[in-house]
């Protein structure tokens, strides 16, 4: 229910919105305010998620009263005028969106629609932020690691906008997992999603999916069809691995974005479309545009936002909070009661490194739970191709230290025996090593300034022999 407050000097106004108002089933008024001071008095006691703030009032005009309770406290506010210059100033300044006088029923009934779903994605993110701090998830994707709580913070950023996304990283990292996230915060949750992905349809056939065809438009042409464009309309379209689209399509691709219309494949009638892109990659999108598989003006259309996801070799800390998520999963997909892993299976899963990201754990969770007979996942459940792990994978290192070493010569060893041991991974490093990021960073700028150094010096001592 959508709490809301009418404010203005005027009666005969403050009674016609109300009437309106009324008629609404998603729409509570819980007071209605005369002038500014009752409206500062009101908004301090009441939870109020729509305020109806006429802008020309005595003494205190909708403005002032918004610059009083400030931007962090102002709750969502439609401003009300009869004249439009000053609602375009307010609506600049404070407001979600305003109405001009006498109030217009249809247009009212739009932003009420819009002001409900603003509530529903607010109410969705308090949930995930919750749920974030007690469980260490986002939605359905987990981890608790700084460079996930980065990624969440994007998509908090992102998904209230209509803005492009680009979303980089190794298959199986949880790409499309991404951007339903941000369907499901956006404004567009109630409007389809529709994924598609570019490498697992033939280049001929791409384009019709993509913007549909008109009968007879080539040979199967039996029928119109629509395409993915016309059936996202409103709501979000996914185009996975868009480095595999050809230069032909990406192209076409390219001018729907900028002029918002398009064309089925044989028709002549342009039409109009309202779509949110988020495409993903599993390449480097930078060197998928030097090499020349992305081209470089749709690249830079698609990356108003950018997430780039890390494989899981480089977030090992996040494994035991996923394989509890996903031993959750299949207990109750397949009638289990497993608790959790043997501490020596745990200890292999965090050594692998997971060449399949995400997916490939998930599988090897399902497979494991589904093979456990007792309360705990054992290492004879997990897959040989896991328990074949190379010896360099889990083997432990040991630093050789000879007398006349200097202090600074063994822990040079250290840092570089301990960044071996965790696949350059400084944040883990710097947890073995019980010092801070920001130390362990400074310590390898030293030695990388001492390298430089000793190269340099070397080079001037051939140069003058030479």
């Amino acid at each position: 229910m959508l709490r809301t407050v009418i404010v203005d000097d005027e009666t005969l106004a403050r009674e016609r919105l109300r009437l309106m108002l009324d008629a609404e089933p998603d729409v509570q008024i819980v007071a209605e305010c005369r002038n500014g001071q009752e409206t500062i008095d009101c908004l301090r006691c009441e939870r109020v998620g729509l305020l109806f703030l006429d802008v020309q009032m005595p003494l205190l005009s909708g403005l002032d009263v918004a610059r009083q309770i400030g931007v962090q406290h102002l709750p969502p506010v439609i401003f009300v005028t009869a004249y439009q210059e000053y609602a375009l100033q307010a609506f600049e300044l404070y407001a979600v969106d305003y109405l001009t006088k006498p109030v217009d029923m249809q247009r009212l009934e739009i932003l009420l629609r819009k002001a409900t779903e603003r509530q529903h994605t607010l109410g969705e993110l308090r949930k995930l932020r919750r749920q974030l701090r007690e469980e260490g998830s986002f939605g359905r994707m987990i981890g608790n690691t700084s460079v996930m709580r980065q990624i969440y913070r994007t998509i908090e950023q992102a998904a209230p906008t209509s803005a492009s996304v680009l979303i980089s990283g190794e298959s199986g990292t949880g790409k499309e997992m991404v951007a339903q996230t941000i369907h499901q915060l956006s404004q567009r949750v109630a409007m389809p999603y529709v994924p598609i992905n570019c490498a697992a349809i033939p280049e001929t056939l791409l384009e019709s999916e993509i913007f549909g065809h008109e009968k007879g438009a080539f040979t199967g042409a039996v029928e119109r069809r629509q395409g993915c464009f016309e059936l996202a309309h409103r709501g979000t379209l996914f185009l996975d691995e868009i480095a595999e689209m050809v230069p032909a399509t990406q192209v076409k691709l390219l001018r729907v974005l900028q002029e918002r219309t398009f064309r089925r494949l044989g028709g002549r009638q342009e039409q109009a479309v309202d779509v949110r892109i988020i495409a993903a990659t599993n390449v480097n999108p930078m060197e998928a545009v030097k090499k020349g598989k992305l081209r470089e003006d749709l690249y830079y259309r698609l990356n108003v936002f950018a997430i780039e996801l890390p494989p899981l070799r480089d977030r090992r800390e996040d494994i035991p909070l996923l394989v509890q998520a996903f031993v959750n999963e299949f207990n109750t997909r397949n009638a289990k009661a497993v608790k959790g892993l043997e501490q020596d299976a745990m200890r292999l899963l965090e050594a692998y490194h997971w060449p399949g990201n995400i997916r490939e754990l998930r599988n090897v969770i399902e497979r494991a739970t589904i093979l456990a007979s007792g309360d705990l996942i054992e290492l004879s459940h997990l897959p040989p191709t896991l328990t074949a792990t190379p010896k360099k994978e889990t083997a432990v290192s040991t630093v050789t230290l000879s007398p006349g070493m200097t202090v600074d010569e063994a822990e040079t060893r250290l840092i570089r025996l301990t960044l071996e041991h965790t696949r350059e991974n400084k944040t883990k490093a710097a947890e073995i090593l019980g010092i801070s990021l920001k130390t362990l960073h400074n310590k390898l700028n030293r030695l990388k300034a001492q390298e430089n150094q000793a190269a340099g010096d070397a080079a001037n001592r051939e140069e003058e022999q030479g």
